[in-house]
């Protein structure tokens, strides 16, 4: 009768050999890191449930404000949504866009209705994933750009009215607001960086166009 002994011994070995092929695939750049190349189902699956996992977790304790609901409070949120989320996670009306397309995962279409889980813990998993971000995903930490808590819960407040906008009142709401406007790391920044204006992005329009492919948008 083989002992435990050896069978420990060979378990440890099988898993010493795994260890070793996984590292000389890694070595050798077999796993494609290419955002256009999507991951099997099966690993998408178990990505997506331990990132859920993780942020149910870190969000539990979180408490939501009672004034979510407050008109200044989403007419804030919607100045800094516009300004810092709708390129990826879109606007009523918006079909999508150029950076949406080429992001892997694709983040959300957050003008859309969600079907949380637990409706009860959406605004603090909502405000985890603003402050924190998620690795590897595109997502940023937005706290860590100098963004406050106090703005987060803004554009949470607004993301429960988002779905129920047309565009006319999507627009409106972004008009009426402050614009981009939070405190944070604008409180600590140079003066004369502040007066210098940042580069424009450009790109051709009407119709929207590269060099080749041109297309309308």
């Amino acid at each position: 009768m083989v002992s435990m002994k050896k069978i420990l011994l060979g378990a440890f070995g099988a898993l010493l050999v795994g260890v070793a092929i996984a590292a000389a695939l890694l070595q050798l750049g077999a796993i494609d890191m290419a955002a256009d190349s999507p991951h099997h189902p099966a690993v998408y699956r178990l990505i997506a449930w331990t990132r859920e996992q993780s942020i149910l977790r870190r969000a539990a304790n979180i408490v939501a404000p009672t004034d979510l609901a407050d008109a200044k409070r989403i007419r804030r949120g919607a100045g800094n949504y516009d300004a810092m989320c709708a390129n990826c996670h879109l606007s009523p009306g918006a079909v999508d866009s150029e950076i949406r397309k080429g992001l892997y995962p694709m983040p959300p279409n957050l003008s859309s209705p969600t079907h949380s889980v637990n409706p009860g813990s959406q605004d603090s998993r909502r405000f985890w994933i603003v402050k924190h971000g998620i690795k590897a995903s595109g997502m940023p930490a937005w706290s860590k750009g100098g963004m406050e808590d106090q703005a987060i819960w803004d554009i949470i407040a607004f993301l429960n009215t988002l779905p129920d906008l047309t565009p006319e009142a999507y627009r409106r709401q972004v008009e009426a607001s402050e614009g981009h406007s939070h405190g944070g790391l604008t409180e600590h920044t140079d003066t004369a960086a502040m007066a210098k204006p940042a580069p424009e992005h450009h790109h051709d329009t009407t119709p929207h166009s590269h060099k080749k492919g041109a297309h309308k948008q």
